[in-house]
């Protein structure tokens, strides 16, 4: 075995014996984490430790680590140790889910990889590459293990056909260990229009697994999975957690075993024959990243964040204030209505217009005209200029509503080219929404989509795509026989919006899909913005992005200020509750404001002001979230990167347990810093409204960071959906 040493410089990572001895030892080190890999001469790398920061460790310190924590041989067992490296082997005695799974026509089932060279990089965080072989199964492997400056982990690995004949792969994951203090695991559920519900368990012998089989990231994807101490919460305990990144179906699991051993996998989810590989060919699986805190899930949720911000094409610029005209008129496209609309949101703040649905040809309504991108020249005969003219001569960027993968059977495209829509059996699968979806795979059907995107972005002054896509892909079959299609097509998606980006690089794109699904780490390396629910319901959406936040900063969830009666639930709420939630986020507006009353507007303008203020505090400083002992209350916040500055919301959600509030404490602000605590206009209407108002919110009060998140402050009495905004500065 080879080993690629670091310049002499960098040569503090690499602890341990030379090549040639039983374990050389890799130490990488990042933003308090720590991992530490024994990389075995004729065996995979075996993760000894990942979590909190180990210090300096020399030889003999890395050396005692990894001799504290080998496993032993105990009774009425194997006569060897089982060996849990980062792809487990049955061969190697693990009896837990196999990281690969595969055959050749029922042989090179089992696998036993043997490296045949380690290559070990310092950049950043740190790095580790690793090939291997068996010669016997006929099989390559790569793996790929990164230390991100931000702590966080991530891994993925390519199997290689070196054999005669053809190898099915079935599936292909690798394994980061968890100890034995982690005995609760947690991820997200979830349902359209109520995305990201939290959910929580005992990690106990067997295996937790959360399948995402709908063809793109679900609604009830587990975004992040999460095993942990006993109790953790947002600002306490030991937290492990993974996201795999990928937009189509995908496998996420943590898992026990009798012996002890606990491990989080995740990797893509393969339908039967969707990766046959020739001699020669590869697979590569999705990036999974991972993350460790000692300081709950907030600790994990600021790793997400700041890898994403650290990202070159993550957006620079201020995050613009939409309007959005899908809940102002549905498919009623007119142009004097949309030109009044565009007026009114001009006079409130509103920086980007975005058409929605309706523009294209013979859409009516949502049963005909997907798949046929052209204008529609009955509602408008000059095109889409006069409107784009309007809105670019206001002020604003133009956007526009696309749902490329989709397809009407109602529609020229399928009447045309029926053998363009994924089938299988002979069939039309089920339909929903009288959609169906284009065959990504067939080159004539991708092509087709890029000619007509490309055409509209090069025919129109367009700054803004909202890429929608709602339908789940079931029976997923492509081609004329109908093979399984999910893999081909997500990647195929993927060069579509490559090619797009590559041709039309200043044009943003949001990743809508049905509001909050297609939300993962891949589909955000092409896009610049999710939607994070159909449901601009505030008290539903305090929910739905509170638990976005595990994920995504702030400025890359599109959240709309709606009409006072909510389009999805019927539900009615102030305007200070609907736009303090869409503050916390990327603010956008999707409300006739033309039929809104003058007060209501002015209202509106305050606050789009205060968002134009604070977004870049909202967008580049660290959420915090507290954890309530009433769940009819929650607490979240930006804080400022140096703690200077910060806004929080304290939010009642329903009717309190006690009459009387309790203490509210804000976290995340320097300890020894003395701060000047008040409510935040216009964020302050709940609070001045109630009969029972704290006395601190009239006279003032200041206090240093700590007591402020030990001590806290006596919480006013709100109604229920209401909020009250706070901000917090450094005197």
């Amino acid at each position: 075995m080879t080993l690629t040493e670091p310049a002499p410089a960098d040569r503090g990572a690499v602890t341990g014996a030379r090549p040639g001895g039983p374990a050389d030892l890799l130490h990488l080190r990042a933003a308090g984490t720590s991992l530490l890999l024994a990389l075995p001469a004729g065996g995979l790398p075996v993760v000894v430790h990942w979590g909190a920061d180990l210090g300096d460790l020399d030889d003999a310190g890395a050396a005692a680590v990894a001799s504290a924590a080998r496993t032993t041989v105990v009774n009425n067992d194997l006569d060897e140790p089982t060996v849990l490296a980062l792809l487990p082997e049955q061969s190697r005695g693990w009896r837990g889910t196999p990281g690969l799974a595969g055959h050749r026509a029922g042989r090179s089932w089992s696998t036993r990889f043997v490296p045949s060279s380690v290559d070990v990089q310092r950049d950043g965080g740190g790095a580790v590459r690793v090939d291997a072989e068996d010669a016997g199964a006929g099989l390559a492997l790569h793996l790929e293990l990164e230390l991100l400056p931000s702590g966080l982990l991530r891994h993925r690995a390519t199997v290689r056909n070196t054999g005669e004949s053809p190898y099915e792969v079935a599936q292909l994951a690798l394994a980061l260990p968890v100890p034995a203090a982690a005995t609760e695991v947690f991820d997200l559920a979830g349902r359209w229009a109520r995305e990201r519900s939290p959910q929580r368990l005992p990690l106990v012998v067997g295996a937790h697994t959360r399948e995402n089989r709908r063809g793109r990231t679900g609604a009830d994807a587990p975004l992040v999975l999460a095993a942990g101490t006993a109790g953790f919460g947002f600002r306490h305990g030991e937290v492990w957690a993974q996201h795999v990144a990928f937009s189509g179906n995908h496998r996420a699991v943590a898992e026990r075993l009798s012996s002890g051993d606990a491990v989080l996998t995740g990797g893509e989810l393969l339908l039967p024959g969707e990766v046959r590989l020739a001699t020669g060919e590869q697979y590569r699986t999705p990036w999974v990243y991972a993350a460790h805190s000692t300081a709950g899930l907030d600790g994990i949720a600021a790793r997400f964040h700041e890898h994403l911000r650290s990202r070159p094409s993550h957006p620079r610029s201020p995050r613009p204030v939409v309007c959005n005209t899908w809940e102002a008129v549905y498919f009623d496209h007119d142009l004097g209505r949309l030109t009044e609309l565009a007026r009114a949101a001009a006079e409130v703040g509103a920086e980007r217009y975005v058409l929605d649905d309706g523009w294209f040809r013979h859409r009516r309504d949502d049963t005909a005209g997907l798949g046929d991108w052209y204008v529609d020249e009955d509602v408008w005969p000059d095109g889409l200029t006069p409107l784009i003219d309007v809105v670019r001569g206001l002020g604003m960027e133009f956007g526009l509503w696309v749902e490329p993968e989709m397809v009407n059977p109602d529609s020229d495209l399928v009447r045309a080219h029926p053998d363009w829509v994924l089938a299988t059996g002979g069939r039309t699968p089920v339909p929903s929404r009288h959609q169906q979806v284009l065959d990504l795979g067939n080159p004539d059907a991708w092509s087709y989509l890029l000619e007509r995107l490309d055409a509209l972005l090069r025919e129109n002054d367009i700054a803004y795509l909202k890429w929608d896509h709602n339908r789940d892909l079931l029976e997923a079959g492509s081609g004329p026989g109908g093979e399984a299609g999910v893999h081909a097509q997500t990647l195929a998606y993927y060069r579509l919006l490559d090619e797009l980006r590559a041709r039309h690089p200043g044009v943003e794109i949001e990743s809508c899909s049905s509001g909050g699904l297609r939300i993962d780490l891949e589909v955000l390396e092409r896009t610049d913005r999710v939607w994070a629910s159909d449901c601009i319901d505030p008290l539903e959406r305090q929910q739905i992005q509170r638990w976005t936040a595990q994920l995504l900063p702030p400025e890359l969830v599109g959240s709309h200020v709606g009409d006072r009666v909510s389009h999805t639930t019927h539900r009615a709420n102030d305007l200070s509750f609907r736009a303090g939630t869409a503050l916390f986020a990327s603010f956008g507006i999707e409300w006739d404001l033309t039929r809104a009353p003058a007060a209501e507007r002015a209202e509106l303008a305050r606050w789009v002001a205060l968002y134009k203020e604070l977004r870049p505090l909202l967008h580049s400083g660290t959420v915090v979230r507290a954890d309530s002992p009433d769940p009819a209350s929650a607490l979240h916040g930006v804080v400022a990167a140096d703690g200077s500055d910060g806004l929080f919301a304290l939010v009642q959600l329903t009717t309190p347990e006690t009459s009387v509030p309790g203490t509210v404490r804000l976290p995340g602000l320097v300890p020894d810093a003395v701060y000047e605590v008040s409510a935040q206009a216009p964020g302050d209407a709940p609070a001045l409204r109630t009969a029972s108002t704290a006395p601190w919110l009239t006279d003032g009060v200041r206090l240093s960071g700590r007591a402020l998140a030990v001590a806290g402050l006596r919480a006013p009495a709100l109604q229920p959906q209401q909020l009250l905004l706070l901000r917090t500065r450094k005197v």
